[in-house]
């Protein structure tokens, strides 16, 4: 079967995948409205079609930080990658790299930042929360130096996990997790033999190094629960500023106010997200916020986005309403779950592919050249 875009990676990762799994990957907070509208609004923004532009000559490459890229995307953060793939974090990396593109290693991930690190020869970004434990935090930070991290990605948008209820059906959280998640892999046998079989240790590596003992799954939930704080405020990000000597982005951007507060911090760039619809349902789309975002700091800071992506043209929305750069989340997760490295590399393509057709039908000749004259209004109610 030839697989032709992430929506199908999507179904075949819920087939080989155990459910929970599939949903804490695939799920949202609440009742997932702004999970949906994340795909939905990005969807309806228009785009403004050209011909006879002469588009023989069309680049996709682009920089960030001084850091070439092949094209304007990089691999999110994701907890827990190296579950849904063989060592996955290491795989994604490898793909990443491979097409030129940045790989970010999240806190809970399964791979050690040193094992990702040295698998591939392009410095990979590296992905931190505000915890309670400032130790743990100033250990992985040197840890990220020591294995050649130049960026750091920042999440503020999780002072609290979000009320994802999908967990606690799918067998992720709640009572009797760990019977149930054996249930599943047990009638999930490929991915019991390639990851559950073969791709131990199942912990978190960066956690266990730092614990000195293994942090499994089973207490990944209360691990997180114990150590996320609510009681951040930007005060509580100046000595990381300090001490981070790197380009340091700030994740979780949804509001014009809170990104100045950014640029006013210092900091190099900001991500407009909302965590992927995981955490505060009812807020806007990513692609309703980011217009406004833009015209608040564009210039000032470099502005990344995420949340809703799934194609190559959802890409060329997001950067004409105002990002340098977007970041892929579920969609290369769908990809590694389903075929590994191989898959996401296959995605990468995918997306690659469609930008480049849709730049030819916008007369893009290259990504500064997509912008608010590329977008018509009035096709839908997330259209400029």
């Amino acid at each position: 079967m030839i697989i032709s875009a992430s929506t199908d990676y999507r179904q075949a990762a819920k087939r080989r995948l155990p459910p929970f799994l599939f949903h804490y990957a695939d799920g949202g907070s609440y009742s997932e409205h702004t999970l949906r509208h994340n795909v939905d609004d990005l969807a309806d923004i228009g785009l403004r079609q050209r011909v006879l532009k002469d588009m023989s000559s069309l680049s996709l490459e682009t920089e960030l930080f001084g850091e070439p890229m092949s094209m304007p995307i990089a691999l999110a953060p994701v907890g827990l990658t190296g579950m849904y793939a063989r060592r996955g974090e290491v795989q994604a990396a490898r793909a990443a790299a491979s097409k030129g593109i940045p790989f970010t290693l999240s806190t809970v991930s399964v791979c050690p930042i040193d094992e990702v690190a040295s698998a591939i020869d392009r410095p990979i970004w590296f992905q931190l929360y505000v915890l309670k434990d400032r130790g743990f935090m100033k250990h992985v930070l040197e840890r990220a130096k020591a294995a050649g991290v130049k960026t750091l990605v920042f999440t503020v948008d999780m002072p609290v996990p979000g009320a994802r209820y999908r967990d606690a059906h799918s067998g992720m959280s709640g009572k009797h997790g760990g019977i149930r998640r054996m249930a599943q892999a047990v009638t999930h046998p490929r991915w019991a033999w390639d990851v559950g079989l073969h791709g131990r240790p199942h912990d978190l590596g960066n956690v266990s190094d730092y614990r000195g003992q293994p942090t499994e799954l089973e207490d990944y939930i209360a691990w997180l629960g114990d150590n996320f704080d609510p009681s951040i405020s930007w005060k509580d990000l100046e000595w990381i500023r300090e001490f981070w000597d790197g380009p340091m982005i700030i994740k979780g951007i949804l509001d014009a106010e809170d990104a100045r507060e950014a640029v006013r911090f210092g900091a190099d760039g900001i991500v407009v997200s909302n965590h992927g619809g995981r955490q505060l349902d009812g807020v806007p789309s990513t692609a309703r916020a980011l217009p406004a975002i833009a015209d608040a700091v564009k210039g000032d800071i470099a502005i990344l986005a995420d949340s809703g992506v799934r194609n190559g043209l959802d890409v060329v929305r997001m950067i004409a309403s105002g990002a340098d750069t977007v970041l892929l989340g579920r969609a290369f997760i769908y990809a590694l779950a389903t075929a590994g490295e191989a898959g996401v590399a296959h995605l990468l393509e995918l997306f690659e592919k469609e930008m480049r057709v849709a730049m030819t039908l916008t007369g893009a000749h290259s990504i500064a050249d997509l912008g608010a004259d590329s977008l018509v209004s009035g096709l839908g109610h997330g259209a400029k």
